[in-house]
């Protein structure tokens, strides 16, 4: 999303209408996109395992909790995978939304977007380091460094 959105800061500039619209179908499209393909990846992968167990119990575990959990884990991580870049998505979008409606911002609601957007990934990182039991401030820089490197070279290399 930060990328679509550096994009249109660096571009000639575009009805917040269409920036919204834009990016809405973008944040969909990355939501369906993670819950499809972890879905697709994840129940091939316990549909296999579940395999290998029976092969080995010389059992049908289809209707055991084994099976039962092969089948629904799959659901519960594509829903993970797809829900979270489609609600970090809607949060980016908040300042141009508030925009939309007249509400007056201290920055422009394209550099309000980078902003949520790079707190957002600090946050992430700070999430990270503290599940992983690392440094929590060391993980979080970490994760704002490569957003920041990644929107640098947007920036850079769009021409501007």
């Amino acid at each position: 999303m930060m990328g679509l959105i550096i994009g249109f800061i660096v571009s000639t500039p575009a009805d917040l209408t269409v920036i919204i619209n834009v990016c809405l179908g973008a944040a969909i499209a990355l939501g369906m996109s993670g819950v499809s393909s972890a879905y697709v990846s994840e129940a091939a992968e316990r549909r296999h395992a579940l395999g290998k167990l029976e092969d080995a119990m010389i059992s049908d575990l289809q209707e055991s909790t084994h099976g039962q959990a092969a089948r629904l884990a799959p659901l519960l991580v594509a829903l993970v995978n797809g829900l979270a870049p489609l609600v970090f998505s809607l949060l980016i979008l908040v300042p141009l939304w508030l925009a939309s409606l007249g509400v007056p911002l201290p920055i422009s609601p394209l550099y309000g977007a980078i902003l949520v957007a790079l707190v957002l990934l600090f946050l992430l990182g700070v999430f990270l380091g503290r599940i992983t039991d690392i440094s929590w401030l060391r993980s979080g820089l970490q994760t704002l460094l490569v957003a920041v490197v990644t929107a640098a070279l947007i920036y850079l290399l769009t021409g501007h």
